[in-house]
């Protein structure tokens, strides 16, 4: 199985268990705090378009189907599927403090809240997830205070600088400093791929400057790189250069092996990233 990189050095870990593909950060890893992962489309039961790892049950697919995937996910994790805590993604910038009250909502029970696009916890055992299919993920982690944050952000949670929130609130609710925390950009789609009108270009403009765009391919349009303006949040938010990764895989150019909304005009499945710190052996 070949990724299509956008970088000369790999960044992400491709990791397999049976038939399971699941992409990791070598610098969380190296923690030993936290387990974590990105999904693939492979090691999963779903048919058709949501071939085979699936992780949404809102596009169409049969529940038994998702339901199953779920118990794969977890089962590489180490956890229950009930220890799993889901978003509930409308493209804001609001996050959850995440309990142990709120394990198994999305999945096995309903979700009592809605418009989350953000998640963040510092007790053991919880598994965040949040969901994607060109969208950016965003991935936080203090090892010293062991604290974990997962955050969608798509174009508008970029442009309203999700990253620095969650930032903001590992710092203001749980005592995080600034220096310890490491973030990631995780899969998503890339600039070469992703083309925007000009109402879109001229709110990154504003915010960011015009090196996160380039002139697109038609008039008025523009290719936006949500990696770059990803890491600038990261770093004015005040994240060390070398605590911060940034993905090297797109989603739109390996849509054979992640789902992609833009390559398939819609008619796909999900992927997810999970992460939890780890329970410590008493």
């Amino acid at each position: 199985m070949e990724f299509i990189r956008k970088r000369k050095t790999d960044i992400l870990n491709i990791n397999k268990q049976g038939e399971m593909v699941y992409l990791t950060f070598p610098a969380f890893e190296e923690t030993g705090v936290v387990k974590h992962l990105f999904s693939t489309r492979y090691g999963g039961v779903s048919e058709g378009i949501f071939g085979t790892l699936n992780l949404s049950y809102t596009r169409g697919d049969k529940k038994e189907a998702v339901d199953e995937n779920y118990r794969r996910i977890a089962k590489v994790l180490e956890c229950e599927v009930s220890d799993i805590v889901c978003s509930d993604q409308t493209h804001t910038t609001n996050i959850r403090k995440v309990t142990k009250a709120d394990c198994g909502k999305g999945v096995v029970k309903e979700r009592d809240y809605t418009d989350v696009d953000g998640l963040v916890t510092d007790e053991e055992g919880i598994v965040l997830a949040t969901f994607y299919a060109d969208c950016v993920p965003l991935y936080f982690l203090d090892p010293v205070k062991k604290v974990i944050g997962l955050a969608h952000s798509g174009w508008r949670g970029t442009v309203g600088r999700i990253g620095a929130k969650m930032i903001g609130m590992m710092t203001d609710e749980y005592g995080c400093r600034k220096e310890d925390i490491l973030a990631a950009v995780g899969p998503s789609i890339c600039q070469d791929c992703y083309e925007v009108s000009e109402d879109v270009a001229e709110q990154f403009k504003k915010e960011f400057g015009e090196s996160v765009l380039t002139v697109g391919k038609e008039p008025g349009k523009y290719q936006l790189d949500l990696w770059k303006a990803n890491e600038m949040v990261f770093l004015q938010a005040g994240l060390l250069p070398k605590q911060i990764t940034v993905t090297d895989i797109c989603t739109c150019c390996n849509s054979e092996l992640l789902f992609s909304h833009r390559a398939s005009n819609g008619q796909r499945g999900n992927l997810g990233a999970f992460m939890m710190i780890k329970k410590q052996i008493q």
